[in-house]
């Protein structure tokens, strides 16, 4: 009875690929994450955000494979660890056995760390049955404040309300993201995908928010014409085809991507709509 309820959550996805069952098992695992963190009260004290919050609960049309969050207010003193236990009790419901480690910062790679602020705290879950699926939680225990959370539904495993930033909010992140994550050579196509989401769905940028992660991650006082300047200024030197080539895994219709081209977003910058 325990693996049906893992497998039922599996059957809603297509799985005619290895990707596309990877991509599938990765949502569920997520998705029972969220309803652990849930049962041990870590959405009284924090929210959830980034690509995979849009994908899980707006329907972004890309998967996700890490997991954001940021505490609602500072806390240096925050313990991550105590909520590991309702995490794998939650799995065990579902026939599944899982590991949570913090990860030490020292080791990371240049590319992992360079989004990275020191009050971010990171974890992996892998799972004893799926070896090639690990997910990276990070939390943000100093974070970037003055944005709004709503609780979102969830019925799978069972029914259970997540905290999550607002669609303004959730853009913000991701334009502070695009603009600003120093990639070099492995360019972030995933953040051009959601930032033609955020537009198509004529979701408003909140500017008081992206003026604060810009101000406590890049020490700068920014301004909406500013900002617009510098989105343009990627967007035009972006390598279109590594932006591609980076998202292509992760979309269900890659004919999506045809009309891509640095003009095609620097027409998609100017629809921007700021509150």
């Amino acid at each position: 009875m325990k693996n049906e309820m893992y497998d039922n959550m599996l059957s809603r996805y297509d799985l005619s690929t290895k990707q596309q069952k990877q991509n599938a098992i990765f949502e569920v695992n997520q998705q029972i994450i969220l309803a652990g963190l849930y049962a041990g009260g870590f959405f009284d004290v924090a929210a959830f955000y980034g690509g995979t919050c849009l994908r899980i609960f707006h329907g972004l049309q890309r998967f996700s494979e890490d997991m954001y969050f940021s505490l609602l207010a500072h806390d240096k003193e925050f313990d991550f660890s105590k909520y590991f236990q309702p995490i794998i009790d939650t799995f065990t419901l579902v026939g599944r056995e899982v590991e949570i480690k913090k990860k030490d910062k020292q080791t990371f790679g240049k590319v992992e760390s360079a989004f990275l602020k020191d009050n971010t705290d990171v974890y992996d879950i892998t799972f004893q049955t799926e070896k090639s699926i690990k997910i990276k939680i990070e939390v943000d225990t100093f974070p970037p404040l003055k944005f709004t959370t709503e609780q979102k539904l969830l019925i799978q495993p069972h029914s259970f309300m997540t905290r999550c930033f607002t669609l303004p909010d959730l853009f913000a992140g991701k334009m502070h993201a695009l603009v600003y994550r120093g990639w070099k050579n492995r360019i972030k196509g995933r953040d051009w995908y959601d930032f033609e989401w955020y537009v198509r769905n004529n979701v408003a940028l909140n500017f008081t928010h992206l003026a604060e992660r810009c101000k406590q991650f890049n020490g700068e006082d920014i301004t909406i014409d500013l900002f617009k300047h510098q989105l343009r200024e990627r967007l035009s030197t972006g390598d279109i085809n590594q932006v591609k080539a980076d998202v292509l895994p992760f979309v269900r219709n890659p004919r999506e991507l045809d009309i891509w081209s640095n003009d095609y977003f620097l027409q998609i910058a100017d629809m921007v709509r700021f509150v």
